[in-house]
């Protein structure tokens, strides 16, 4: 599964940084049009994802995880193969929202292997799993450049397809989903929709968890669009890519160097704890990015946050997974899932519009105070439910 994951994450960002360029050559666009449809075929993904998320989660709650994975492997390679073919951007634009619905596999390989793992090692497990998505992340926009530059964006396209197909070929044939006996006449109960809504809003630390996936998506994002812009302002226009690429690809190391130690001692410590201390970490690290004032301090500082922010997508999975029945734990997930992706929408919203507004600084100002104010409201939250929660999931939490 580390290996699936490694061949969706470098997929997925292989083409990415190249796509409103992909656009340009799609027709005679003025450059406001271009980045229009860049914007457009950027979220149209992410939207759909967000709609079927929580169906998803469902149907690898009925049916198994595996063949979900399975069926989002291929039909994300299919998409990713036409999108070579194009000839409109309108064309890419059905594509694109055609990779919506088969989007999530990260997310359901993390469910899959939570439910696969003892509980007393999942945190470990699911920060381990996590490297392998961001070493693909990692290595995705470098191996995707030199494809671009030597081959061409089309070719990129299709050769970027075969790693998709060969993620989905890793699960089909290298995974054994196995089915985990539910003893008790609660885990073998059947919920329906609005028990599981019900399973959610009842709980207000779980809700409190999934609201903070928005948020942390909405940090990661608002600031990612416009990032080459600020390396720009500190280091000029000589070797741009370049430079953008080590500030994005810092953050992304110091998620490797970090995420399965955080996890391994989250499942010592506890989830929450754990979770409320990267919070705190990311905020005091992402504010005096606004004060770089040369690119390596800028890359220092992403690094820093790497090692911070990697460790609450895993932790927020174990956590889920720690106190959400088995029987619905995918479509929990799902719905957490849905929430992210929303978050993914609304950050570049925002972060362009403070940046146009104020100043590309002011968005750092911003996701700072985000992060810093989601981690108040979680001890917070934490700290009123304690009682409650104690009593009914005993595991992993009090603070």
């Amino acid at each position: 599964m580390w290996f699936a994951n490694f061949f969706i994450g470098g997929s997925m960002t292989m083409v990415i940084p190249f796509l409103s360029l992909y656009i340009e050559t799609l027709g005679d666009y003025p450059d406001k049009l271009v980045q229009q449809w860049s914007g457009w075929v950027f979220a149209i993904t992410f939207f759909i994802a967000f709609l079927v998320a929580p169906i998803w989660g469902r149907f690898g709650d009925k049916h198994g995880r595996k063949k979900f994975l399975v069926i989002a492997g291929f039909g994300l390679g299919v998409c990713v193969f036409f999108m070579g073919f194009v000839t409109t951007v309108f064309q890419l634009f059905l594509l694109r929202m055609l990779m919506g619905f088969f989007s999530g596999f990260i997310s359901m390989s993390q469910a899959l292997i939570s439910t696969q793992t003892p509980k007393r090692i999942a945190g470990k497990v699911l920060g381990t799993l996590q490297t392998g998505n961001v070493t693909g992340s990692l290595l995705g926009p470098l191996f995707g450049g030199i494809l671009a530059d030597s081959l061409g964006y089309a070719t990129t396209f299709q050769i970027t397809s075969i790693t998709l197909f060969m993620a989905a070929f890793f699960v089909l044939f290298g995974i054994k989903e196995v089915k985990v006996e539910q003893k008790t006449s609660e885990q073998r109960k059947s919920y329906s929709t609005r028990e599981v809504l019900q399973h959610i809003f009842f709980n207000p630390v779980l809700v409190m968890v999934m609201v903070i996936s928005m948020f942390v998506q909405i940090a990661n994002f608002s600031i990612q669009p416009i990032l080459s812009l600020f390396v720009h302002e500190l280091h000029g226009s000589e070797s741009i890519a370049f430079f953008s690429g080590l500030a994005f690809s810092a953050t992304g190391l110091g998620n490797l160097l970090m995420a399965r130690n955080w996890g391994k001692l989250a499942d010592k410590v506890g989830y929450e704890k754990i979770l409320i201390l990267l919070l705190f970490l990311s905020a005091l690290f992402y504010l005096p990015e606004a004060y770089a004032s040369n690119i390596w301090q800028l890359v220092g500082l992403r690094f820093l946050l790497g090692i911070a922010i990697g460790g609450i997508i895993p932790l927020r999975t174990a956590y889920i997974r720690q106190v959400t029945p088995l029987a619905i734990q995918g479509e929990v997930l799902g719905y957490n899932t849905s929430v992210r992706f929303l978050g993914n929408i609304i950050g570049p919203l925002i972060g362009g519009w403070i940046s146009g507004l104020y100043s590309i600084s002011a968005v750092f100002y911003f996701t700072s105070a985000l992060l810093l104010i989601s981690g108040i409201a979680l001890w917070i939250t934490v700290y009123r439910n304690t009682n409650s929660s104690s009593h009914r999931y005993p595991a992993h939490s009090k603070v």
